[in-house]
């Protein structure tokens, strides 16, 4: 198994095994980083990860985790932006019981 050196933000050098470091890369950019917990203080760690040190990471025998970004992140809002008084009307109708218990009908007949 092959070791592995990385640094800890609070420990400096570190030796790991590839079971020990993670490789992630976003399907959607091809970013990487690694991560690892640290085997001094157990920090969790992540470090971006240009890459040739993916390439080389993965040769090592190191584990690959491909993801892809949330579609939340391709919506666009649509309608006006939602304001500081919209935050206090929909506070003050949190604390009408009535109001809650017709919004909660509303929906259940909705969903129905």
């Amino acid at each position: 198994m092959a070791k592995i050196r990385a640094s800890c933000p609070t420990c400096a050098d570190v030796e790991l095994t590839t079971d020990d470091v993670i490789v992630r890369v976003c399907a959607d950019d091809n970013t990487g980083t690694y991560t690892f917990s640290c085997p001094l203080c157990l920090a969790h760690v992540i470090k971006p990860a240009e890459q040739h040190i993916v390439d080389l990471l993965t040769a090592s025998g190191v584990r690959v985790v491909v993801w892809t970004l949330p579609a939340e992140l391709l919506e666009r809002p649509v309608g006006l932006p939602f304001t500081h008084d919209d935050l206090l009307d929909f506070h003050a109708q949190l604390h009408d019981d009535e109001n809650v218990m017709e919004a909660l009908a509303e929906l259940v007949k909705n969903v129905s």
